[in-house]
């Protein structure tokens, strides 16, 4: 510090020493408290810096009186902190390290880009709302096409959540935080209907596979069929089948000497094991005739070369969607490799699966099934809700079936 002038009790005048300007700061004691706030008043002359001071002085008494934040920080600032919060909650187990990358993700790659160097107490509810119409003009998807109505809704529960984190460090006041619902409507799970489902089955084995131009061809085609049909039939997340290793597969048998496979899945910074039906090992088994990576250690889904299949063939799936008809939804919403297990949930509802079952099954909530499967309607569900009331039998014996048989069984040998 440099010319230091007292102008009042705990309010000084001061230049800098470490600049090349002579503009005037002030540093004003905050009252109860051994800290201080240090505020530039952008003016070389001694008189206006101290009529400036004065100002600066009486407005920290009024946000102190009436609640109100008295450090103005940047938005990217504080997501700092936000993110630096959220790491260590993901460090002691609270969160998963997963969900920690998506929201630092969400912070570096758009949100700084959006408010990063607006003082966060700046931020209002049109910022808020005029996200989406920013973000469609600014950036692509994950993908690099268009980004999708849930990526934004993504970005935006983070956006809320930083507002959330500022507001519970009083850094802003109660009042900034976006409480509206999010202006976008969630995306709906664009499932195949089981005649959907029928029909790019059909189309797939007697059409796109069968005439494929050249063996090369014909190779990735007969793996992204096997591909489908596997996801369709355990409801794997694609990053979980992209981890999924030979090691992870292996064929099993319960007590009446049914067979089904156990895979352990890794994903979304868990892992878990899900079952599924003895068909499905058949279609694993066509795929390690198919691949050149077979060993314990080596990628389920692979490349012509035995490499990790990074993308799941997603331009393949995309082409045989696409020469199906089946690419985009009823609503007009584009698929994506995702809707594979979006049908598998609506096709195990529909055979009477109970949400806390099917819930474990695919290693998320009761509440996001029903949240995003709700239009299962009692009609698909008749069988399983009219079970034992006159003119109606039993439930089916595989509908019976519990989860707890699978502890029970007996290892046979891996696929």
């Amino acid at each position: 510090m440099a010319d230091v002038q007292e102008v009042k009790t705990d309010l000084i005048l001061f230049r800098r020493t470490d600049v090349k300007h002579h503009n005037w700061y002030c540093r004003i004691r905050i009252p109860g408290k051994d800290k201080y706030k240090f505020v530039s008043l952008k003016t070389p002359i001694e008189s206006e810096a101290r009529e400036r001071a004065l100002e600066a002085d009486a407005d920290l008494r009024f946000r102190l009186k009436h609640n109100i934040p008295i450090f103005n920080r940047l938005f990217s600032q504080v997501a700092a902190d936000f993110s630096a919060f959220q790491k260590d909650r993901a460090q002691a187990g609270q969160i998963t390290m997963h969900r920690w990358r998506v929201m630092d993700s969400h912070i570096r790659s758009q949100l700084n880009r959006y408010v990063g160097s607006t003082q966060i107490t700046l931020i209002g509810p049109d910022r808020w709302s005029d996200y989406p119409i920013w973000r469609h003009k600014n950036g692509k998807g994950r993908s690099g096409g268009a980004v999708s109505d849930g990526t934004i809704r993504d970005e935006m529960a983070t956006f809320r959540s930083i507002m959330a984190f500022a507001a519970s460090t009083r850094i802003i006041p109660e009042s900034h935080v976006f409480k509206e619902r999010l202006p976008i409507s969630k995306a709906s799970r664009e499932e195949f209907t089981p005649e959907e489902y029928r029909a790019l089955h059909t189309f797939a084995r007697t059409q796109w596979v069968k005439k494929a131009p050249n063996d090369y061809s014909g190779w990735h085609r007969r793996m992204a069929y096997e591909f489908i049909l596997i996801m369709t039939n355990t409801g794997m997340r694609p990053s979980e089948a992209r981890n999924l290793c030979w090691r992870d597969v292996a064929l099993r048998s319960d007590k009446q000497g049914r067979r089904f496979v156990v895979l352990h899945v890794r994903g979304k910074g868990k892992s878990r094991a899900l079952v599924a039906s003895s068909k499905v090992g058949d279609y694993l088994h066509r795929v390690k005739e198919l691949s050149r990576a077979t060993a314990p250690e080596d990628p389920v889904f692979s490349t012509y070369d035995g490499r990790k299949a990074a993308t799941l063939y997603h331009g393949l799936i995309e082409a045989v969607l696409t020469k199906s008809k089946l690419l985009h939804s009823s609503s007009g919403s584009r698929r994506s490799t995702y809707c594979f297990r979006h049908t598998y949930a609506t096709f195990r509802l529909m055979e009477g699966v109970d949400s806390l079952f099917l819930a474990k099954q695919m290693g998320t909530s009761v509440k996001m099934i029903e949240d995003h499967y709700g239009h299962i309607t009692p009609t698909k569900n008749a069988e399983r809700i009219l079970q034992g009331l006159p003119g109606w039998g039993s439930a089916s014996e595989a509908a019976l079936a519990t989860f707890a048989e699978v502890d029970d069984a007996s290892p046979e040998k891996p696929v």
